[in-house]
């Protein structure tokens, strides 16, 4: 007898029979419960705070506060995968810097859908094919060398902190340093990773797996 607790879902999008559509398909989906749906971030974040999901499919844009602002809003409540049909560079960066666990294209079939929520759930960041390709283009132009630079455990933890976009001052807490401290960790990894800002640093990060 299975006796794991389902992934409990919120599915936010402004399309009425988008999000009911899709609650609809996961409700089907083993190991899934899906809990309820929003139209906009702010409800989004609501009910999240109502409800206490395991993960949120948010969608990208949304009227009033959109899915990217409403990611950063739900960091450390909720895991929150994107569901979008936008797979625009700008959108893709702000949604990692904002905490976000992956970013999904809605061409999804139901059941890979409800595999990546599961994943998302474990731990485990999900990007479709087309959104890991750009990352990888974004990389290489941010980054000419294929070759994967060598960190110190140090700058790793402080990278990983850093991609998931926390400010100095959050990543000196989390590691017990000084802030001092974590910017000349911060200038020495965008140093050796030859990038030009926490953005680049975020997504090279992301690329090359090291969160």
């Amino acid at each position: 007898m299975n006796t794991t607790a389902p992934v409990r879902v919120v599915i936010a999008d402004d399309e009425r029979l988008v999000r009911e559509g899709i609650a609809a398909l996961l409700a089907l989906q083993p190991g899934i419960e899906v809990l309820g749906a929003a139209e906009n971030g702010s409800e989004a974040v609501e009910l999240v705070r109502r409800m206490n999901p395991d993960v949120v499919l948010m969608d990208v844009r949304m009227p009033g506060v959109d899915g990217v602002e409403a990611a950063g809003m739900l960091r450390g409540q909720a895991k929150v995968l994107m569901l979008t049909t936008f797979d625009d560079d700008d959108y893709i960066v702000r949604a990692l810097r904002a905490g976000a666990s992956g970013y999904l294209l809605k061409d999804l079939p139901a059941a890979e859908l409800a595999q990546a929520v599961r994943l998302v759930h474990a731990g485990v960041d999900q990007y479709s094919a087309a959104v890991s390709g750009r990352l990888a283009a974004m990389v290489r132009a941010a980054a000419p060398s294929t070759a994967v630079v060598e960190l110190t455990p140090r700058e790793l933890a402080v990278l990983r902190l850093l991609a998931g976009g926390a400010a100095n001052r959050e990543i000196a807490r989390s590691l017990y340093l000084s802030e001092g401290t974590v910017k000349n960790h911060v200038s020495n990894i965008l140093s050796r990773l030859g990038v030009r800002d926490r953005t680049q640093a975020a997504i090279y990060a992301h690329a090359h797996g090291l969160l």
